[in-house]
């Protein structure tokens, strides 16, 4: 009988912790580093490797995704020998997916071909803003040409380029948006990740924001409308929204992080980096020391540096896979929802809410409406405490 991750896929990922800087709206695991011995943490990457695959024999690698932090810091080599681990331990897909997040930096660009030749062929961009003055409010460390340069450099060597923006920017107007958007389109891409920027806590922006001194954020109807503008603007350029914040040609969604939305499998690897594997029947999530040094030194001294934080129940799994799920635009499938925990589904209240104009049921699948995607969150919330 197959198993619930199958309906997915499997998938691996590797979290590189460093960055050139910390910009002031990230709270991912990140940190910066005056140094970092790369051969000393292939080493760890690579016992990492050997351990899950023991963990998970006879299992097919669907995609591999470098993100971080920032990986393409990483040395070509470095990711040559991970991945060279990665096809020793595990049987991989003669049509896997092989992504790594990238910065437009002139240290960076340097690397694309030895990535390209290591196994790399999908490059996620992160340029986040099209014009000069944002760029340097978002603290990032390139330029707008510098960004068109490496995108371009990066469309020669790679199979697939996506690169991310994000909108809702200080000062934002909703024509400079639709404009800075309708610039991206023109640079011949299949796939865009366009987030709006949130205020996180712990953030420098998250700290300017509690004493009052982050001004000129756009207003909820303001960054709504925004909102819809993208989805107008990709539909009818062809990519359209696959998940919430992703958008692509048809044929060109990020394999990898569809399997983290369709509640497959995958083993994290590297600090902070969390895994969800199915082993012995049973859903188990992993996690590891956010800290790279304290990350590096489990590893050298014990057999890992992961470690099972729970077995998810079935009440969570129903959970995980819908608040994962219907962030796509083919939604939950009900056959999963109703096999994963019988008593959590309640078709009459998805009904209700059907009626109400939040989502659209059919025979097999749960989807939201554009009415319910705007409000996804409070949606979920009202699904899963009723």
């Amino acid at each position: 009988m197959a198993k619930d991750w199958q309906n997915a896929g499997f998938g691996i990922y590797f979290h590189w912790p460093f960055c050139q800087s910390k910009c002031p709206y990230c709270d991912f695991n990140s940190h910066v580093r005056t140094a970092v011995d790369q051969a000393r943490w292939a080493r760890a990457f690579v016992k990492e490797i050997e351990y899950h695959a023991r963990l998970t024999p006879n299992r097919t690698v669907d995609t591999v995704f470098f993100g971080g932090g920032t990986p393409s810091l990483m040395l070509p080599e470095t990711v040559a020998t991970i991945l060279e681990a990665v096809r020793k331990n595990w049987s991989v897909s003669s049509s896997v997916e092989v992504s790594l997040e990238a910065n437009p930096t002139s240290v960076e660009v340097t690397r694309f071909k030895g990535f390209s030749e290591s196994g790399i062929n999908r490059i996620s961009m992160g340029i986040q803003a099209l014009n000069d003055p944002d760029l340097k409010a978002l603290g990032r460390l390139h330029s707008v040409t510098d960004a068109r340069q490496a995108f371009d450099i990066a469309k020669l060597i790679f199979n697939t380029v996506s690169f991310d923006l994000i909108y809702a920017r200080q000062g934002q107007a909703l024509s400079s948006w639709c404009h800075e958007l309708k610039t991206a389109l023109s640079m011949a891409v299949d796939h865009l990740s366009l987030y709006q920027l949130t205020i996180e806590d712990g953030t420098r922006f998250g700290d300017l924001y509690q004493r009052g001194k982050l001004r000129d954020l756009p207003s909820d109807n303001l960054a709504s409308e925004m909102f819809d503008a993208t989805q107008d603007i990709c539909s009818a350029a062809g990519l359209n929204a696959y998940e919430v914040s992703n958008h692509a040609k048809s044929g060109a969604e990020c394999r990898h992080n569809l399997i983290y939305w369709r509640y497959g499998d995958y083993v994290g690897i590297g600090p902070g980096a969390h895994g969800r594997m199915t082993l012995g029947g049973n859903k188990l999530a992993f996690e590891s020391p956010l800290s790279p040094e304290e990350w590096l030194a489990k590893i050298e001294s014990a057999e890992t540096a992961t470690v099972i934080s729970e077995t998810i129940s079935p009440n969570d799994q129903f959970s995980e896979y819908l608040l994962m799920s219907l962030r796509l635009a083919e939604g939950s499938n009900l056959e999963r929802l109703q096999k994963l925990n019988p008593q959590r589904f309640d078709i009459a209240h998805l009904r209700q809410l059907e009626d109400d104009g939040f989502l659209k049921l059919s025979n097999q699948n749960i989807k939201t409406t554009p009415k319910g995607r705007l409000v996804l969150n409070a949606l979920l919330g009202e699904i899963l405490t009723n």
